[in-house]
């Protein structure tokens, strides 16, 4: 049997890891600068995080949500603390696309509504109803397309938001607090203030996508709290489980829960919720949220100051180098030549960094040198 060949992968057996940097087989040394999709927030194999989970798997690593798992409760509390939404519920789940798959259905449980509101460029995964508010055709089957009624509208288009609204007829706007696969746009403050009244204004839901964004990344617990909003439904995932797979939304105390109406067999297991927890003790205990900020201001001053690069898009340690020119052939050299993981987007123009927060300023500058001496040559 063959794998189904879906993925373009880099011809590079990465085989252990430890901190911002990973080994191939022969040895050779990368420096991490896109974790997985900025799937490592707390660097690789952290002792803390391998010594939580390997306890974790010594006790119990599975049973279903059929029995009480005091760790689902610590790791709630746990969140609430950090992330200030102490008077949410936690639902959890095994990755993003299920989180968001489960905060439009709230959405829709909610209101009684189906239309939503989604925005240009966005990615919100790869399930039926999030593939529905996607803006890539090109990955949705038909027997995913027209599921619901969607509306995509341009980023930070005021009117266009109330103008849609006004119909009264729309379940939930959903929005990514700094766009990833579409290039690192994200929308401004007021825009997300803007969201916020019309949603209160019209009986609409409010959905923020922290899946990439989130769990400290931009210098905050959550991109949108640079804004000072507050949404009714939270996703999130990557960086929860600094590789172990685990996803969870956040509600808000107005969205009631009744038995069976949201359900998972894997979602939430032990195993899960330790390394959750252990993710976020480390961010807590390392200040990471303000070394991204801090690392993530340096950052963007010292690229901004590199004459060929157009802007420096994001916040924190979620960053986008811009060119004038596609970074393909850049990207494939910072690899190859200088032994650097970074990513790409869908503005092919945009060179994407995702490093563990755990990342110093100093640390990073190989790939500073780096993309120097390619756009100088």
């Amino acid at each position: 049997m063959n794998l189904f060949d879906v993925y373009p992968r880099f011809n590079i057996n990465i085989t252990h890891a430890n901190g911002i940097h990973v080994y191939d087989e022969s040895n050779q040394e990368y420096l991490d600068l896109y974790g997985g999709h900025g799937v490592i927030s707390i660097g690789h194999t952290h002792p803390h995080y391998v010594k939580t989970i390997t306890d974790q798997l010594n006790k119990i690593g599975f049973y279903s949500n059929s029995i009480e798992m005091p760790i689902q409760e610590q790791l709630a509390q746990k969140l609430g603390e950090l992330s200030g939404y102490t008077d949410y519920d936690l639902f959890l789940s095994n990755s993003g696309a299920e989180a968001n798959e489960n905060a439009l259905k709230l959405a829709s449980f909610h209101t009684g509504k189906t239309k939503v509101v989604a925005f240009k460029n966005a990615f919100h995964g790869r399930t039926a109803a999030t593939l529905n508010v996607t803006d890539n055709p090109k990955i949705s089957a038909p027997i995913n397309q027209n599921n619901f009624p969607v509306e995509f509208l341009d980023l930070n288009d005021f009117d266009a938001l109330e103008n849609v609204l006004k119909a009264n007829d729309v379940a939930a706007v959903i929005v990514e607090g700094i766009q990833g696969v579409g290039g690192l746009d994200m929308p401004t403050d007021a825009f997300l203030q803007h969201i916020e009244k019309m949603c209160e204004q019209y009986g609409t839901v409010f959905i923020m996508d922290e899946i990439q964004c989130g769990y400290g990344r931009s210098g905050k617990f959550f991109a949108h709290q640079h804004a000072g909003v507050k949404p009714h439904l939270i996703s999130t995932a990557k960086g929860m489980g600094n590789g172990f797979p685990i996803g969870g939304v956040l509600i808000s105390p107005e969205i009631k829960p009744w038995a069976g109406m949201l359900g998972t067999t894997f979602g939430g297991n032990h195993l899960a919720c330790a390394a959750a927890l252990a993710v976020l003790e480390v961010i807590e205990s390392e200040k990471l949220m303000a070394n991204a900020a801090e690392v993530g201001q340096q950052l963007t001053e010292a690229w901004s100051a590199i004459p060929q690069v157009k802007t420096v898009k994001g916040k924190g340690l979620m960053l986008g180098v811009e060119l004038d020119f596609p970074i393909k052939d850049i990207r494939n050299k910072i690899l190859k030549e200088y032994h650097i993981f970074t990513g790409s987007a869908s503005n092919p123009n945009v060179l994407r960094i995702l490093p563990p927060l755990t990342i110093q300023f100093n640390d990073i500058e190989p790939f500073t040198n780096a993309l120097k001496e390619l756009l100088e040559a």
